[in-house]
């Protein structure tokens, strides 16, 4: 594997040399690495497998201020393709941002973050443990049908060379499973899910527990009464808070508030949340899933205080991202087909001192959050509207399951009003507790 990932190396450089001999200015080429085998069932029976394995070149050309970029096959003349990217570029418009990144900005070393586990799973083991998932599923009483499970292997990688010097590659792991299943008859049905996602196979859940906790999670909706319209504490069960610290990430992003589509993009430097609300982006994370050594440009990014007790220090950037706001990057660059844009990588919401249980109690009478549907927000206005469903809060207790309903508010407000938990799993790449916010509006009956 360490041959092939050279060779894949010293094809992007010969690209960019390429690039060079054709009359680009500057140059950068990237291999996007795959490997994957997935086996899907359902009822007890084997539904699909899978299998694939690619490496897909860009070249990446600047001829003064215009560039272009183009996608390359591993076996394309070298020569042939640079002078086409070249010629693309003179052509195009200018664009003053476009560029690499700056040549003091990048990677000097590259670190273990533990990111590869090379453990070859058979798909006979993917069938054993899609079908074991789902049995467990099944299993649980009041669980009628499945929309099935699936177990997978594979693992993800990137080569990056440019023509300022830098050559860096890494691959990451990954293995799943996951199953969906069904409770209840007729009109009255419900469904609901698990999964576990690692690096390491040795690290995922077993099917068993996977299994039983998405069919007793189904069962728990079943009979879902509907509630009054009224004004609530909501309360963001794990999974849903997720959802909440992304809307938070694609408000601080900064191609958002270069185009001002962001509600967020003049308050750099202000209260936009609650002071405990403290958000983390960290890409040197060990065994993290958004981690990496460099960054889609080889920047090596440092750990930032997104939101520091509820003030925005940062906003997510890539060269070109930066340089249109007149800052610099902070190595979140990331490519996308043929193109650089900005996102977060391993980015953590911090844990609060009340547990779940104590938070519940302390709301009295609310609505626990299990699952949000629909696109109704608005990120230019923060505008927040979506149907939800979960289960009502009495006495400070989870008292039935609701469904049917909308949670309606402003993410300004929102986000000035969240209390965190002190459940944070910091085992996904956006990571939050639970979270309460007051103040929504609950449309029900």
């Amino acid at each position: 594997m360490e041959d092939h990932t050279q060779s894949l190396i010293d094809r992007a450089a010969s690209l960019v040399e390429a690039a060079r001999s054709a009359g680009a200015d500057a140059a950068d080429a990237v291999v996007s690495r795959s490997r994957s085998k997935s086996v899907s069932v359902r009822l007890g029976k084997v539904e699909g497998t899978d299998a694939s394995e690619s490496d897909n070149f860009s070249l990446r050309v600047f001829v003064g201020e215009r560039v272009a970029s183009i996608s390359a096959n591993v076996t394309g003349d070298a020569a042939a393709l640079a002078e086409r990217a070249v010629a693309m570029a003179k052509v195009s418009p200018e664009d003053r941002h476009n560029r690499l990144a700056p040549q003091d900005r990048l990677a000097g070393s590259f670190p273990d973050l533990g990111l590869f586990d090379d453990t070859e799973v058979a798909s006979e083991r993917l069938t054993d443990d899609a079908l074991a998932t789902e049995d467990a599923a099944r299993a649980v009483d009041g669980v009628t049908n499945s929309s099935g499970a699936s177990a997978s292997s594979g693992s993800t990688g990137m080569v990056l060379v440019t023509s300022h010097g830098f050559s860096g590659a890494y691959r990451r792991s990954g293995f799943s499973r996951s199953v969906s299943v069904i409770g209840g008859e007729g009109t009255g049905m419900e469904r609901d899910y698990d999964y576990s996602s690692k690096l390491y196979f040795a690290d995922l859940r077993a099917p068993a527990d996977i299994g039983k906790e998405a069919g007793e999670r189904v069962v728990r909706r079943l009979n879902p009464r509907k509630v009054e319209t009224q004004t609530v504490t909501a309360i963001y069960d794990p999974r849903v808070a997720r959802g909440m610290l992304g809307h938070l990430a694609g408000a601080i992003n900064g191609a958002a508030v270069a185009r001002k589509t962001s509600f967020l993009k003049d308050r750099m430097g202000e209260q936009v949340a609650n002071a405990a609300v403290t958000v983390i982006d960290m890409p040197g994370k060990p065994r993290g899933h958004g981690s990496r050594p460099f960054d889609g440009e080889g920047v090596a990014g440092d750990t930032l205080t997104m939101v520091g007790e509820g003030v925005l220090n940062h906003w997510f950037l890539s060269t070109s991202i930066a340089s249109e706001l007149g800052l610099e990057t902070n190595g979140r660059g990331v490519r996308s087909g043929t193109s650089v844009s900005a996102s977060s990588t391993n980015l953590a919401l911090k844990a609060g001192a009340q547990s779940p249980e104590e938070m519940i109690k302390s709301v009295g009478t609310g609505f626990y959050v299990t699952e949000v549907f629909g696109h109704g927000v608005n990120m230019v206005t923060g505008e927040y509207s979506r149907g939800a469903s979960g289960f009502w809060i009495e006495n400070g207790e989870i008292a039935f399951p609701v469904s049917e309903v909308t949670l309606a508010s402003n993410l300004r407000d929102m986000f000035m009003r969240i209390v965190p938990a002190n459940d944070l799993d910091e085992d996904y790449a956006t990571a939050a507790p639970t979270l309460a916010i007051e103040g929504m509006t609950l449309a029900g009956q």
